[in-house]
């Protein structure tokens, strides 16, 4: 043990790095295996059965698992930890303005970094002098990482919130859309695009074109999670 301690030592004198911390090394392994299985669970089984985008679930996990390690290797200095969320911060303007991302892909983003920010942060420090620890235990770590898997799993399930699937259509018969004739307008619709719709609003009237914009509300488990299911014109790729 005399001979560890002095090579970390020399180590530390000669270049400012120790040759091994097992302290800081388990704590780190712990929270980012803690880290990894809630962030894939959340991306994998939450997110991708209904949002079907490799891409981003690719980049939900390996974005969280960036920022979990970048921000635990800053050992809690609040500026650097403030640098490197801007660097991130940066990293998505660059990324995600060139690209119409929608609301649930953003709030996954978001909810993911988070996870991965608080398990970073989320650590126990001795106190040699009064002989203590202070901090975050594991007990604390595993139900922050569960209220964050629960909050997705609620949300996602349609227990809480409503999970029909909503559509825009650009409709050529304004003939249908008073308020007299929302039956045959629903008959319509049903008829052409073959879903059971639950119901409609109407939106923009143009009388000289014959077209109106009408939102459309059905539920299709195949359509839960569409990330394209409000966009009303065709996107430049």
């Amino acid at each position: 043990m005399e001979t560890f301690n002095d090579i970390n030592y020399q180590l530390g004198n000669l270049i400012g790095l120790t040759l091994f911390d097992p302290l800081h090394f388990i704590s780190l392994l712990m929270r980012f295996i803690v880290n990894l299985v809630a962030v894939t669970v959340i991306a994998r089984c939450f997110y991708y059965p209904r949002g079907h985008r490799r891409d981003y679930m690719f980049i939900y996990i390996l974005m969280s698992m960036s920022i979990f390690l970048l921000v635990s290797l800053m050992e809690g200095d609040g500026m650097n930890i403030g640098a490197a969320m801007g660097l991130f911060a940066i990293f998505g303007i660059m990324r995600f303005r060139t690209e119409a991302v929608p609301i649930r892909e953003m709030t996954y983003l978001f909810m993911l970094i988070a996870l991965s920010v608080v398990n970073a942060l989320c650590r126990a420090e001795y106190h040699p002098k009064a002989d203590y620890w202070d901090g975050f235990g594991i007990v604390t770590i595993a139900f922050v990482n569960l209220v964050f898997v629960g909050m997705a799993w609620l949300f996602e399930s349609g227990k809480l919130v409503s999970s029909n699937c909503s559509k825009f259509i650009k409709y050529d018969n304004v003939a249908l859309v008073a308020p007299d004739k929302r039956a045959e307008l629903i008959a319509d619709l049903e008829k052409r695009t073959g879903l059971k719709i639950e119901r409609v609003e109407v939106g923009t009237i143009d009388f000289l074109k014959d077209a109106c914009l009408i939102r459309i509300y059905y539920d299709e488990p195949s359509d839960h999670g569409n990330s394209i299911e409000e966009i009303t014109k065709m996107p430049r790729i």
